[in-house]
């Protein structure tokens, strides 16, 4: 665990809220992102590296739709893939359901009892962000619950961020925000929310550490940087 020591003495005084992403960071999805952007592509005739795949991780509008058009030319058809990666993943979730981040309640619960404001900013659409909150137990937690369909651009632009923190009546400065991947963090740190980065798919490089507050190995860490 990477904790610049002043800041964490200051952060105790600063945070009133803590915005999570879901997918990767509270629930373990990010990884069927991963499988089945490439399975979608090839029902079309495309073909997705790992990277590439990797790369898609936490992107919102208007910059995925342009990325794989980048990749994949301007004749593909952006929305028609989508909608072929959420039929592929929705029954492979179906079947082999949706689980919890390892510490995802205990903290959530943690915080509750800390009388910390909690809130969720994702780049999955709101009927599916509930629906997955539901089945992992963790829908009541959260005073909001951001979606990046209510803004005009989804991660790693700050809207997200800066309208969640909106939403919670605090500046971004008290609102602490806990992401899996370098799009999620890259929202958060443009936003001006202080970072902590709980690592997935891959760890942050060298970039990527100069934008976090602290980088923890699970989020059962979280609370030794609040208290």
């Amino acid at each position: 665990m990477e904790i610049p020591g002043i800041r964490t003495r200051r952060i105790v005084y600063m945070i009133k809220a803590v915005i999570f992403d879901m997918d990767g960071t509270l629930i373990d999805t990010e990884r069927y992102y991963r499988a089945f952007w490439p399975k979608a592509l090839e029902a079309f005739g495309y073909r997705m590296t790992d990277q590439q795949a990797l790369a898609m991780r936490s992107l919102g509008r208007p910059f995925a739709p342009a990325l794989l058009k980048e990749w994949f030319g301007e004749d593909l058809d952006y929305c028609a893939v989508r909608e072929k990666r959420k039929e592929l993943m929705e029954e492979c979730l179906r079947q082999e359901g949706i689980r919890r981040k390892p510490g995802a309640l205990e903290l959530l619960t943690e915080l509750k009892e800390k009388k910390i404001i909690t809130a969720v900013a994702t780049a999955t659409d709101l009927q599916r962000t509930e629906k997955y909150l539901n089945i992992t137990g963790l829908q009541g937690y959260f005073k909001k619950i951001i979606s990046a369909v209510q803004v005009s651009e989804g991660k790693p632009s700050p809207q997200i961020y800066l309208y969640a923190c909106s939403q919670l009546g605090l500046a971004p400065e008290e609102c602490m925000a806990v992401e899996d991947s370098p799009n999620g963090v890259m929202s958060a740190y443009r936003a001006g929310c202080p970072v902590v980065m709980v690592p997935d798919q891959t760890e942050p490089d060298e970039k990527l550490k100069k934008c976090l507050y602290a980088r923890v190995d699970s989020l059962r860490e979280v609370c030794k940087i609040l208290y």
